[in-house]
């Protein structure tokens, strides 16, 4: 399964060593460039359709930027899958966990 990683310098380098291709993006335009490119919105800049991750990794200041696209992608029910992961400084307060996304959708706490 292929992985894309979009985020901070040393949270992109961490899952490098382990085989995961990322983007530095720190700024909105980055994020934004960097999620067309994998989505495949970028046009011509975008990856070959036969290499789209199945699985594409936002640290949560990076969805942060670009929450209105990753809803938007979210609703397409396309691939790539997107996941945030908290960056260096934690989990965002404030901001929902994926575990707290699934416990209210089930209506289950989990």
């Amino acid at each position: 399964m292929k992985y894309f990683i979009i985020g901070e310098r040393e949270i992109v380098l961490a899952f490098r060593l382990v085989g995961v291709t990322g983007s530095v993006a720190e700024t909105r335009q980055e994020v934004l460039d960097a999620f067309n490119r994998v989505t495949g919105k970028g046009g011509a800049s975008s990856v070959p359709v036969d290499e789209i991750p199945r699985v594409l990794i936002l640290t949560e200041s990076a969805a942060a930027l670009v929450q209105d696209e990753e809803l938007s992608w979210q609703k397409t029910g396309k691939f790539p899958l997107i996941v945030e992961v908290p960056g260096l400084s934690g989990h965002i307060a404030g901001r929902k966990t994926l575990t707290d996304a699934i416990g209210e959708a089930i209506g289950v706490s989990v």
